[in-house]
């Protein structure tokens, strides 16, 4: 199992829309509206890279969706 976390930085004003809509994304497990440098954080659990790089283009063409950095956890 491969975990990451991504970090999200949106259009302002459109934060708990985009929060709503990656709900719905296959493999997200949770999804935090934050305040700081990053508007979004979303863990992230896949079975390989190559699975999280689907879900991570996912989110990126969510309308909205400006800027993200990928963590990767053990």
């Amino acid at each position: 199992m491969l975990r990451a976390y991504l970090l999200i930085v949106c259009e302002v004003g459109l934060e708990r829309d985009i929060e709503e809509t990656i709900r719905r994304v296959a493999n997200v497990k949770d999804v935090d509206v934050v305040y700081g440098e990053y508007d979004i954080i979303v863990k992230i659990e896949v079975n390989d890279i190559k699975q999280l790089d689907g879900v991570v283009s996912e989110i990126r063409r969510i309308k909205g969706v400006l800027r993200t950095m990928t963590l990767l956890c053990d």
